[in-house]
């Protein structure tokens, strides 16, 4: 089962590529990371670490559906978010990234990190996303509960 959800999230992933047998050969050959362009697929919505974390924290809730893709870059200290594409969309806030049509993004294979890179929630082939609504009611939470956090911390 798991070798199939591999299988089928390489295989959704690297749709993505310029050339996705190419992309797919890299990876099998152990090169870890590949440049995919975001606004055909998906788009992402890349955040500080912190925020993203809490964030991906309160998506995993019983009554909301599984989290969609989700990848961090432990030395940029961000979080990525995984959505359906949307050339209209615009996301506003401290440290908020959108990566849309033209724009590259840094991914490892679903299956393993490479270098800074590595998949909380890898994608599973299957297309699911991150609901923009969900995850923006997730985000908005997440920084109101940092912000009462912060004087506590004296950040």
């Amino acid at each position: 089962m798991t070798n199939a959800l591999w299988t089928h999230g390489i295989e959704w992933l690297a749709a993505a590529a310029p050339n996705p047998r190419t992309c797919k050969r890299a990876w099998d050959e152990g090169e870890g990371i590949a440049l995919l362009e975001a606004g055909r697929f998906w788009d992402l919505l890349s955040v500080p670490d912190h925020l993203g974390l809490l964030t991906l924290d309160l998506l995993w809730r019983p009554s909301l559906p599984v989290p969609g893709p989700t990848l961090v870059d432990t030395a940029a200290h961000r979080v990525g978010f995984f959505l359906p594409p949307d050339p209209g969309s615009r996301w506003v806030g401290e440290g908020l990234r959108n990566a849309g049509r033209g724009s590259w993004v840094a991914v490892p294979p679903p299956y393993r990190a490479a270098r800074s890179l590595e998949w909380l929630i890898p994608p599973d082939g299957t297309g699911a996303l991150h609901a923009p609504v969900t995850l923006e009611l997730a985000l908005r939470q997440a920084n109101g509960t940092l912000a009462v956090l912060a004087p506590l911390s004296g950040d």
